[in-house]
């Protein structure tokens, strides 16, 4: 299996939103954004159920908006990845968009997000997204796509998400191995979303 940064696979970036209104590069970043620490997850899959069950009411790791895959050929440390929305600065998704439903979203810190009912199911967005696997998740329910949101809009949890608020996957990992950032992490590869959260108890691994 390739090393998890040869994984992300970069593709043909485009430079204009669909409804040609701005470029890319005039889009506000987000003001928050999910960080992870592979080499301290557990692999439990916490996260993904607890992400499925507050968006859509059941506990379905298809349905998560943060995947969790382990390389059953991988020796640990290295054997996890964790593959987090990165809440793009320039965000493939919203320029690929042809209805505009995937989106920045001004009034809640500028969060990268799809409105549902604005969806055409067209799965643009999850062509367009740069990484592998996608960090859009396609739902073969509502046959629409879905993405992570940072919690802002949960139905079936009742405390408040968004950048100042909680995150299912945050709160439910037993390990504390994912973390908020209100600064922007580096857009190299995985150096800026998947960082070192262990204490000085924990051994140095390589890459470290």
């Amino acid at each position: 299996m390739p090393d998890k940064k040869k994984a992300e696979v970069s593709k043909k970036r485009p430079t204009r939103l669909s409804s040609g209104a701005a470029t890319l590069s005039q889009l506000p970043p987000c003001k928050a954004y999910i960080l992870v620490d592979s080499k301290k997850c557990s692999g439990c899959q916490a996260c993904m159920h607890a992400c499925s069950l507050v968006h859509e009411g059941s506990v379905n790791p298809d349905f998560a908006r943060l995947q969790v895959l382990r390389d059953p050929f991988g020796v640990f440390p290295t054997d996890l990845t964790i593959n987090q929305c990165r809440q793009c600065v320039f965000p493939d998704c919203v320029a690929a968009c042809p209805t505009e439903a995937c989106k920045v979203d001004k009034d809640n810190g500028n969060i990268r997000t799809i409105d549902q009912t604005e969806c055409i199911g067209c799965q643009k967005c999850i062509q367009a997204c740069p990484y592998t696997p996608s960090r859009v998740i396609w739902n073969n329910i509502t046959l629409k796509a879905m993405k992570c949101d940072l919690c802002l809009d949960t139905p079936y949890w009742d405390e408040k998400g968004g950048i100042d608020g909680s995150q299912a996957c945050i709160k439910s990992c037993p390990m504390r191995a994912i973390t908020l950032s209100k600064e922007v992490p580096s857009q190299i590869e995985t150096l800026g979303y998947d960082i070192n959260l262990r204490s000085s108890a924990w051994p140095l691994y390589k890459g470290d």
